[in-house]
């Protein structure tokens, strides 16, 4: 499990990038204007050979003059650290289910590609278009996001902008009408399924189900053989539509932070 632990870490960081990131003694701190956890946070994953002391009062000296708060991701495989950071004043924020299926295609069954015409669903007509570059899709995801400030806007652009893997982006349309979107990264067999985002007026018409099957026949296309997510485990409708997908649990991971 260790080994998987530190694959999915690895794969998801670089689908989801941190416009910094500073090495040290087997640590990883991660900077990105504060936009986001996971890349503003210290990932832990690899041995280290200074103590821990002086490797914690260093991030929080690193993070301190960013401006920015020293939060740590730890992962099952950190308990003992975990607990250590909470005897120091450290408390779980959001802990995160990793989970993961298999890949198919079978979900071009029920949606079709844009290029492949379009079909009529129980919720009507729906279509998802693709794209390997991200301009077109942001604006959909910050409108359905409501992200409106304009330095979260830019950064999430840079973010996208240093994605080094492959990337396909997906806008599912209802009607003609754009209404959800959502985004893999695919490296070595696996796909980061991650940005899912339905717009509020049309949740709970099974659009993001359709999405997601959309976007795991994708992977399938562009090579993966698995796809993983994560997935707040407070957030029990997008839980239980991954379970009904067919999404597994890998591990847990959670983020460290002073109240």
């Amino acid at each position: 499990m260790t080994e998987k632990v530190r694959f999915l870490e690895e794969i998801g960081a670089n689908g989801h990038v941190a416009l910094n990131v500073l090495q040290y003694d087997g640590w990883l701190l991660r900077f990105t204007n504060g936009y986001t956890s996971r890349a503003n946070s210290v990932c832990v994953l690899y041995p280290s050979t200074r103590p821990v002391d002086e490797k914690i009062a260093y991030c929080e000296k690193c993070y301190a003059s960013q401006g920015l708060p020293t939060i740590f991701k730890v992962t099952d495989l950190d308990k003992e650290f975990s607990d250590l950071l909470a005897r120091r004043g450290y408390q779980i924020v959001t802990p995160t289910d990793v989970m993961e299926v298999v890949a198919t295609d079978a979900e071009n069954e029920t949606l079709c590609h844009e290029n492949a015409g379009k079909v009529s669903g129980g919720c009507g007509e729906v279509h998802c278009k693709f794209s390997s570059e991200p301009s077109e899709w942001l604006p959909h995801y910050f409108a359905f996001e409501n992200i409106t400030d304009e330095t979260k806007k830019n950064t999430f652009q840079k973010m996208l902008s240093r994605v080094m893997i492959d990337a396909s982006y997906g806008i599912l349309y209802y009607e003609g009408e754009p209404v959800a979107c959502a985004s893999i990264a695919v490296e070595h067999g696996y796909a980061l399924l991650h940005n899912v985002i339905v717009t509020s007026s049309m949740r709970g018409k099974g659009l993001g189900e359709k999405l997601c099957r959309a976007m795991i026949a994708k992977a399938k296309e562009m090579g993966a053989d698995h796809v993983f997510l994560q997935v707040v485990q407070s957030n029990q409708v997008a839980m239980n539509l991954y379970k009904k997908l067919g999404f597994q649990k890998d591990y847990t991971y959670w983020y460290m932070k002073k109240a």
